[in-house]
């Protein structure tokens, strides 16, 4: 695999804000990479923070042309992100990783990562007005936080995990980074050569909490139901009394 460019920051707001930024100038290259040391207002999923100590962990951006794929089909690009986060952590953290729905890296039942794609879709400046499923995708910004070295985070957050506190060693989150990187390429091209189905039935395989029972809150309603996978669009499947299918955001996992 030839090097992929590789901007490594020192700080930075957001890695994903710096890769959207160099797609709206021109400068973007499909495999580009954005790594900083430090992000002062990280994004994760819905709107939320994500938090992390300078120097500590991955905080990686991938800049990717989407093509052939189309908006309708954006969850493909985030289950090829996921298995490769998966990939890259089980080689350090051992086999009891997984994905939990629709793109969070787990050990055990503790958080270590998370992934939020952004989009470009249409203009290359990302002008909203106008757009429906058939605009062009013209990039995917895949954005990859890991907790590495970091062992002390803030109580708010709920059941973290760093991989130094799971194999007790000192890692170099940039060396990792770069690893990580070449992870997301390789499974994007895997999507291109083997097909969707394959890349789902490999995801399907590392689903956190599959065909066990978990807690749930849709709502204000609580309940007990069965995972038993993800459809290829990108909803959650789960068995009670009935047979329900969820969207992201629509229903809430509760961890004890």
């Amino acid at each position: 695999m030839p090097d992929m460019p590789f901007i490594e920051l020192q700080s930075i707001d957001s890695t994903n804000n710096y890769a959207l930024t160099h797609i709206r100038e021109g400068l973007a290259q499909h495999g580009m990479a954005v790594f900083s040391h430090e992000q002062t207002a990280g994004k994760g999923q819905r709107g939320k923070d994500w938090a992390s100590i300078k120097g500590e962990n991955i905080a990686i951006s991938i800049i990717l042309r989407p093509f052939p794929l189309q908006v309708s089909e954006q969850f493909q690009l985030s289950v090829c992100a996921a298995l490769a986060v998966y990939e890259f952590f089980t080689k350090y953290a051992g086999t009891e990783t997984r994905i939990k729905w629709p793109n969070d890296l787990y050990w055990r039942d503790r958080k270590a990562g998370g992934i939020l794609i952004e989009n470009i879709v249409g203009s290359n400046n990302g002008d909203q007005a106008g757009q429906t499923e058939d605009s062009p995708w013209r990039w995917a910004v895949v954005g990859v936080g890991i907790n590495i070295n970091q062992t002390s985070f803030p109580p708010e957050l709920s059941h973290p995990v760093s991989l130094k506190q799971i194999t007790g060693e000192e890692y170099k989150p940039v060396d990792l980074a770069r690893q990580l990187g070449g992870l997301v390429i390789r499974k994007f091209d895997e999507l291109q050569s083997t097909g969707f189905d394959s890349v789902l039935s490999s995801y399907l395989s590392r689903l956190y909490k599959k065909d066990e029972k978990v807690k749930l809150k849709k709502d204000s309603r609580v309940f007990e139901a069965t995972i038993r996978g993800v459809t290829p669009e990108g909803r959650l499947v789960v068995e009670h009394a009935v047979v329900e299918e969820f969207g992201f955001g629509e229903v809430t996992w509760l961890i004890d």
